[in-house]
């Protein structure tokens, strides 16, 4: 295999490589706050860099196979209705509904990780999707697999 599909199928994989390693710390980190709540704020962290690097894995493919990329202020929601659609002709779906609702949870809590302060940050909350991020991480990588299959299968 060989191109473009060949370069965006290895990436694709490295990023949820990477990102496997960021569940990973986010697990632990759960587990230490169960004795110490001073761990949510870098199970908070990784949960942020867990859909950051989900997005740019979306981004990625919206520039490299869709040629489009939203913008504006919605540009992150916009990206993440993108990769749950089909581009006829193109593309299938990349991520299916139940992916997209988990990682729009996700989005909307980086949200909050990036314009406020930690200490403000509702303990249920992140420990509701901190032991959510495992099934979203698994869900990701299946969508994600069938996509990199798909552009192996063109690349060969």
């Amino acid at each position: 295999m060989s191109g473009p599909a060949a370069a965006l199928a290895a990436r694709l994989r490295a990023e949820l490589a990477d990102l496997e390693i960021t569940v990973r710390r986010a697990e632990r980190l759960l587990a230490k706050a169960r004795t110490d709540e001073d761990y949510l704020d870098g199970v908070s962290l990784n949960l942020h860099g867990f859909y950051s690097g989900a997005e740019r894995i979306f981004e990625a493919i919206a520039r490299e196979l869709d040629s489009s990329t939203p913008s504006g202020p919605d540009w992150h929601r916009d990206l993440l209705a993108q990769m749950s659609a089909e581009v006829v002709g193109t593309r299938p779906a990349v991520i299916g509904p139940a992916t997209r609702r988990c990682l729009d949870e996700c989005r909307a809590f980086r949200h909050i990780v990036r314009n406020g302060y930690t200490y403000s940050l509702r303990s249920p909350r992140v420990r509701e999707l901190g032991e959510g991020v495992r099934a979203c991480y698994e869900a990701l990588v299946r969508d994600l697999s069938a996509l990199a299959g798909l552009l192996d299968s063109l690349g060969g």
